[in-house]
């Protein structure tokens, strides 16, 4: 299953706890410095889509300062997902290394050759 780079960090900043929509919009705000601003039409857009699919379930709501929030837990498919797509990125990283390294090679200068 391919999944978008959105979806992956949503994931992967309930990984290590259950949050609440606001939670996770600052974890993943936090896990990429900044590069990503999820807006909350598309956060809970987002998390109802991957309760549907199974990836997230809700896990409790509580009060928190007179407003209530509900919270996300990932279940194991999306915890499989996280890993599944950190192993195809892996893998694309890898593959780029591998060309950029042909090229640089290719570019080098070579040594001991008179011209």
């Amino acid at each position: 299953m391919d999944i978008s780079e959105q979806t992956f960090l949503i994931l992967s900043a309930l990984a290590d706890q259950p949050r609440h929509g606001y939670a996770v919009v600052t974890e993943v705000d936090e896990m990429t410095d900044g590069r990503i601003r999820l807006r909350a039409g598309t956060l809970y857009g987002a998390l109802d889509r991957l309760v549907t699919q199974g990836l997230i379930a809700p896990d409790h709501d509580e009060v928190e300062k007179g407003r209530l929030r509900r919270f996300y837990k990932l279940t194991d498919a999306g915890a499989d997902a996280i890993r599944a797509e950190s192993q195809r990125m892996a893998t694309a990283v890898r593959l780029a290394e591998e060309r950029l390294n042909k090229r640089a090679a290719r570019n080098a200068p070579r040594l001991g050759t008179i011209g």
